[in-house]
């Protein structure tokens, strides 16, 4: 049993310790402001990602479209 605590493997007990103590850190209040601002910064890191690559995070992404219905003359 202790190599598996040792070993990193995380049990609910375990989570429901950290989220009590994550509760009397920060209280029920501050909790979903940490985790919208949590959020915020990952879809501006996306975005900055996005354009570094030179493509735009606002503009749509288009797919090419294949009509395999239309048929070419067959050239002779």
């Amino acid at each position: 049993m202790n190599l598996l605590i040792i070993a990193g493997v995380v049990g609910p007990w375990q989570i429901v310790l950290i989220v009590a103590v994550a509760l009397l850190m920060f209280g029920g209040k501050k909790i979903p402001e940490l985790m919208g601002g949590i959020g915020k910064g990952m879809k501006e890191f996306k975005k900055a990602i996005k354009e570094e690559d030179g493509t735009s995070a606002d503009a749509p992404k288009e797919t090419p479209t294949v009509d395999n219905n239309k048929k070419e003359p067959l050239k002779e």
